[in-house]
């Protein structure tokens, strides 16, 4: 049987497989992806993409593709907790609470200060087809769709994997030196022994997925109603909108709900449900699909065995609160997609992608932890807002929205001790640090010693810092007229960015050098008074004096930096670069 050869296969074609097929054709890597359906998520899924998220997507020259489909924050900038969607009585359509969130409102220029660009939402369903249609043109004939993986074995200085068309029932055999395994967690990790550690199966949850004209009902700018229904607490739900008209006249629409004693089976009374749910007995809807999904919080073992990497969903799974899932899968495979073209290339040393795990695994965990966090919390908060809880008897329930609503004294502490309540959501919904402040501790890095910035306990504020392992602040630059972010001086390839400031000079002529040494392309910044790049706000996060210098890697985290001057910058550049790269790794003792 005759044999393919490539650097890499991608298992796996969902929003995380195609994003890394997109970075590895960026970065000049060949690589196969296969994915066993025969097309993109026919599902909603994911909706939320972060703002570290569409940064990344910037880089890589989807921003504006992927912008034209999507809601912006102006659009869908705010959460609400309702009683019901529809009704005429007293307790019916009230607004309980709502806030600004992910970006929109009040953030709006907070998040706007930090990042180039802001986040935005886009469902799976809509994101994967972009991506999938992006990749096919960056990487032709080798994005294969209903092809499923049958064995691989791993030969020592490649893996040789099996594949069979779903639809001719031919089987083919790919090598490659790597593969990354963005399947979900299905079939590579299992083989592999990779243990998922964690919370499993806390709960089931029905989402349906549908078409229905809800314009006489729905709150504008709005990406997600939480109801709380004042009657029975079995008609709780959540309602979001799916496109691809945004606002009032959507047409698509993802309701997760109670299924109740409803047959699972049963496409019908699943329906009719949704109709009680949404206090609509008689809309005229459609029901696309319905899933049933268990929520958990496990994290991967190891993200690493062999030649495979761990990524997205197969290497940590958690709640949709903070909607971390697909965010950290897309970063995960950034910060992959660099490191594999330094190895292929010959640059580094293999042990350069053990640093994926080293600096992606704490963070898999910490956002495991935060949608556990965040799921348990969201159940116990709104029942502590209105005074609800098991220990209310279900006659009482009505009345207790009642006194919510009341024009009274009594009506007015409630009101208010509620939105304190509600308040504590922002780790949640405005969680603007936990989306760019994660840093790395050890990895592609030098430590310089000193310590991290304060990290708000509620992942609500956000401190900029040029320390190594963090993400490079943005500020607005200006050459030649051009306005540009200090993101913009590392591409989609896979270069490294020097930044100094306006009297960096040796550290610009190091960097010439050491660029050439490596054989490894440095972009050089001298940014400031009388440099080429005038400064538009990066002297607020610079951090550095203006003899100093920043290293900066292909994925916009900081590799290193030096406060002032050296005696010797190349030499010093030199041994930097050595070990981000993990040059000499294999002669280390």
């Amino acid at each position: 049987m005759e044999v393919t050869e490539v650097p890499v296969l991608i298992v796996g074609g969902g929003g995380c497989g195609l994003s890394a097929s997109l970075f590895l054709s960026d970065h000049g890597v060949g690589h196969v992806l296969v994915e066993r359906h025969a097309a993109t998520s026919i599902l909603p899924k994911a909706h939320y993409i972060n703002q570290r998220t569409m940064e990344i997507f910037r880089q890589h020259g989807l921003y504006d593709t992927v912008v034209e489909r999507a809601a912006t924050p102006g659009q869908y900038g705010r959460v609400r907790w309702q009683t019901t969607l529809a009704g005429d009585g007293p307790l019916d359509r009230r607004v309980i609470h709502e806030m600004d969130a992910f970006g929109g409102g009040a953030t709006t220029e907070v998040y706007a200060a930090d990042g180039p660009v802001l986040p935005i939402k886009l469902p799976q369903l809509r994101l994967e087809p972009i991506l999938r249609r992006q990749a096919e043109e960056r990487n032709p004939g080798r994005v294969l769709f209903s092809r499923e993986l049958v064995s691989f074995t791993d030969e020592g200085d490649r893996v040789v994997a099996e594949i069979r068309d779903r639809d001719s029932g031919e089987v083919t055999r790919i090598a490659a030196q790597y593969v990354i395994a963005a399947d979900g967690g299905r079939t590579l990790g299992p083989r592999l022994g990779v243990q998922m550690q964690g919370v499993t199966r806390m709960a089931e949850v029905t989402t349906a997925y549908f078409t229905a004209d809800l314009s006489a009902w729905w709150h504008d700018g709005t990406l997600i109603t939480w109801f709380m229904n004042p009657y029975r607490p079995d008609l709780n739900s959540a309602l979001l909108e799916m496109g691809p008209t945004w606002g009032r006249h959507c047409e698509e629409w993802g309701l997760t709900f109670a299924l109740g004693d409803v047959d699972r089976s049963d496409d019908a009374a699943i329906a009719d449900r949704m109709r009680e749910v949404l206090g609509l007995p008689d809309l005229d809807l459609t029901v696309h699909k319905v899933s049933h999904w268990m929520v958990e919080g496990v994290l991967a073992d190891r993200y690493r065995a062999g030649r495979v990497l761990i990524v997205g969903d197969a290497a940590h799974r958690q709640p949709p609160t903070t909607g971390l899932g697909l965010n950290g899968g897309i970063q995960d495979v950034h910060n992959l997609a660099w490191k594999l073209a330094a190895v292929v290339a010959g640059r580094a040393d293999d042990s350069l992608l053990d640093t994926y795990e080293a600096e992606r695994r704490p963070i898999g965990r910490r956002n495991v932890e935060w949608g556990l966090a965040s799921w348990f919390h969201h159940r116990t908060m709104t029942e502590a807002a209105l005074g609800l809880g098991p220990h209310v008897p279900p006659q009482r329930r009505p009345s207790a929205f009642t006194q919510y609503f009341e024009t009274s004294a009594v009506g007015e502490v409630t009101r208010a001790r509620a939105a304190e309540i509600f308040g504590t959501h922002r780790a949640e919904c405005q969680a603007h640090d936990l989306e760019i402040g994660f840093a790395y501790e050890q990895g592609a890095l030098v430590p310089d010693g000193t310590e991290p910035p304060h990290r708000s306990p509620m992942g609500d504020v956000h401190h900029p810092t040029t320390r190594p392992g963090h993400r490079l602040p943005h500020a607005w630059i200006e050459r030649d007229g051009r306005r540009l972010s200090t993101h913009d001086l590392v591409g989609s390839s896979n270069g490294f960015a020097l930044i100094t400031g306006p009297v960096g000079t040796p550290w610009a002529e190091a960097a010439e050098e050491v660029a050439a040494k490596f054989s490894v392309p440095i972009t050089v910044a001298r940014i400031g008074p009388g440099a080429e790049y005038a400064d538009g706000g990066w002297a607020d996060v610079r951090e550095i004096a203006d003899d100093g210098a920043v290293l900066v890697r292909p994925d916009n985290h900081v590799a290193w930096r030096s406060m002032g001057a050296a005696e010797n910058p190349a030499d010093v550049l030199g041994q930097v670069m050595s070990e981000v790269l993990e040059q000499g790794a294999a002669d280390k003792p």
